[in-house]
């Protein structure tokens, strides 16, 4: 070692004592050229997870486990709940004649709902049956429960992926939670009342929306569907990423949700997307369809139901091998307000 090299690390020691670090040896890989993804993609087969999801309502009750949710956790984020750096995902399971008690958070919460008929969920005073294919809303910090109206024994289980941005709260340390003092919150609006007020393009005279969120909180998949299909009839899929489309508040035209990013495409039989990668990292859910995600050397299958995860600036590609239809959220509606957000198409 040279005097110098010496020299510099004796100096070092003593600045550490005053809790001091140099960032020229620190710089690049606090301030990179580009992201390192972080996480691995990965696919997990609806038919594979979903024997276990069942399964676990032999072994423990909504009410018991307030969210009976099997989480998605990133191979390569063992033990941190997060299926990306900024976001969670888990399939939670409500069977008939149950309710999974209220509560509240400061976190943002999604709903893509998977499979069943029969359950609701109840959304600071408003309940909504929730079908197949719905996008569902629960703000931060409104109190929300759901339950399944059809007796123990009739009517079928309801699954539906959850997505929070619990790890951006953590990050900020701004993670509250309340519970209700009974099981359910009080309903004070009919069912459907926020869909007529403010999701056929009117609003009522006078509206202010004080919130950061649609006041849409479910946007039924039957009017989603039909919208992506009349794309097909206006013009060619864009080369790199099909039909897409972004759900939005329709007071102000912009993202549904505050710091997550959620959208729907549909790519046409034997398409195939062009390469591209974005600075957020992005969960997928198969709505229907079936297809291929190709992640460097992954080739990931498509089926219904399956959920998968993307890394942030990792490149992929997409491949219908028929009509296919992918719900995903990221947190790209976070980083645009704060400026970072990239995307590279090619």
């Amino acid at each position: 070692m040279s005097t110098i090299e010496q020299q510099r690390n004796a100096f070092y020691g003593r600045a550490d004592g005053q809790n001091l670090a140099p960032l020229w040896t620190r710089l690049k890989s606090l301030v990179p050229a580009e992201p390192v993804p972080v996480g691995v993609a990965h696919r997990w087969a609806y038919a594979d997870v979903r024997p276990f999801i069942l399964e676990s309502a032999e072994h423990i009750s909504a009410r018991e486990a307030e969210r009976r949710v099997l989480i998605l956790e990133n191979p390569a984020l063992k033990g941190s709940s997060q299926i990306t750096n900024s976001l969670y995902a888990g399939l939670q399971l409500l069977m008939p004649g149950e309710v999974a008690p209220a509560h509240r958070h400061t976190q943002s919460a999604l709903r893509f709902i998977v499979e069943g008929r029969g359950a609701y969920t109840a959304v600071d005073g408003e309940r909504t049956l929730m079908q197949p294919g719905d996008f569902v809303i629960t703000p931060a910090w409104t109190w929300h429960h759901h339950g399944h109206d059809a007796r123990a024994g009739e009517g079928s289980p309801m699954v539906w992926l959850d997505g929070l941005d619990i790890p951006i709260l953590a990050f900020f340390n701004s993670t509250f939670r309340e519970d209700h003092h009974a099981e359910e919150a009080d309903i004070t609006r009919p069912d459907g009342d926020a869909l007529a007020r403010y999701g056929s393009g009117l609003l009522p005279v006078g509206y202010r929306n004080g919130s950061l969120n649609s006041p849409v909180f479910n946007y039924p998949y039957a009017r989603t569907r039909e919208a992506l299909q009349a794309l097909t009839r206006a013009g060619a899929p864009d080369a790199h990423a099909g039909h897409l489309m972004r759900y939005i508040n329709p007071t102000d035209g912009g993202w549904a949700m505050p710091t997550m990013a959620t959208m729907i495409r549909l790519l046409p039989q034997g398409f195939v997307t062009q390469p591209y990668r974005g600075s957020d990292g992005t969960v997928f859910i198969v709505a229907e369809g079936r297809g291929e995600l190709r992640v460097g050397e992954q080739r990931l299958e498509l089926t219904p139901h399956d959920v998968l995860v993307v890394p942030g600036w990792m490149r992929y590609m997409l491949r219908a091998t028929e009509d296919l239809v992918l719900f995903s959220y990221s947190d790209r509606v976070a980083q645009e307000k704060l400026g970072c957000f990239r995307e590279q198409r090619g």
